[in-house]
């Protein structure tokens, strides 16, 4: 039989090569609606800084949009960089989110810069202090659940807003470090399957294997991929090519655009850039609806999770927005 499946969508508000940043933006919130309206489960906001190929460096802002914009979803951070601010200030930002939205917000948090180190050291002068990040995800447990201990800094303080319910948290990772982090103090993880394509299971089941209830009584998981779905194999074929282009791009520390297409097919390639494409190919899954549905629940039953979240960087809002049409029609998602 086969096992429940939730969708969810990983967001990184890209920004296509011809296209403004306030369009890119604006985009978002359009993709957001559409998914709430096709039956997706979740949809968190990335946090990049400096980067010309998404645009969100603030995902708290942008989640008040969201969720304001939406009705059914839960929406929330994959992640809040937590190592650039106080672990007070982050769980006052999600505790307004979840006043405002009771029930509907998840605070995912992880340790990566999110940008080069020059724009790192911008963002957060004093350093990004990633040693801090285990103590840090201590401290928002302790503020979310009232039980600071005698002698913490923050032992007898108000945090506001002073409410009931609490977000979700969660652990975000593409290593045994998150892994074994989130195990340890008994949260939700989510594994980074599109940055990480190998071993990604065996980090998995170590999570489940050491989990201690503290946070939540039980393990919880989900898996992250990158997934762009097409009606046919050309068309497969040709965004295949600008998400090779886009890596190459990574691999090579170029800040550019999300490449189109015709961007793509206009090059000529080197047999170092061929090979440093087909390396990155592993991280993502693009073809039909039935080939992405094979490989997706071939990642559930690996994972052993119930709940993918699919990221979506394409090379034009129309496959963006084809993607989720496809993947909840293929799905059987409840829409609205």
């Amino acid at each position: 039989m086969t096992r429940p499946l939730k969708l969810s969508i990983l967001d990184q508000t890209p920004v296509i090569s011809g296209q403004r940043v306030a369009e890119a933006v604006a985009a978002t919130v359009d993709f957001a609606q559409a998914a709430d309206a096709l039956g997706f489960y979740r949809y968190w906001c990335a946090e990049h800084h400096g980067a010309r190929s998404v645009a969100n460096p603030c995902p708290e802002v942008m989640i008040a949009r969201l969720a304001s914009a939406t009705k059914r979803m839960r929406i929330g951070s994959g992640g809040i960089m937590l190592p650039y601010y106080s672990s007070w200030k982050v769980a006052e930002q999600f505790l307004m989110l979840e006043a405002l939205f009771p029930g509907r917000i998840d605070l995912g948090v992880g340790r990566a810069p999110g940008s080069d180190q020059r724009t790192a050291r911008a963002v957060s002068p004093s350093g990004l202090r990633s040693d801090l990040f285990p103590q840090q995800v201590q401290e928002l447990i302790w503020l979310f659940t009232n039980t600071v201990p005698e002698g913490h800094a923050y032992h007898g303080l108000v945090l506001q807003p002073e409410i009931e319910t609490q977000p979700e948290l969660w652990m975000l990772g593409s290593s045994d470090f998150g892994a074994s982090l989130a195990a340890h103090l008994g949260i939700p993880f989510c594994f980074a399957q599109f940055i990480n394509a190998q071993h990604g299971d065996a980090i998995m089941q170590m999570y489940r294997d050491h989990f201690q209830p503290g946070f939540e009584a039980k393990p919880r998981s989900a898996v992250a991929v990158f997934a762009i779905v097409t009606e046919t194999a050309a068309e497969a074929a040709d965004i295949t090519a600008a998400v090779d282009l886009r890596r190459l791009f990574m691999a090579y520390g170029q800040n550019l655009p999300v490449p189109t297409i015709e961007e793509a097919q206009s090059l000529e390639y080197s047999e170092r850039d061929r090979q440093v494409m087909l390396n990155e190919r592993p991280r993502s899954i693009i073809g039909t609806p039935e080939q992405v549905a094979e490989r997706m629940r071939a990642l559930q039953d690996k994972f052993q999770t119930d709940e993918i979240l699919v990221l979506t960087v394409a090379p034009s809002l129309k496959a963006r927005f084809r993607t989720i049409e496809l993947l909840a029609q293929t799905f059987a998602l409840e829409s609205a």
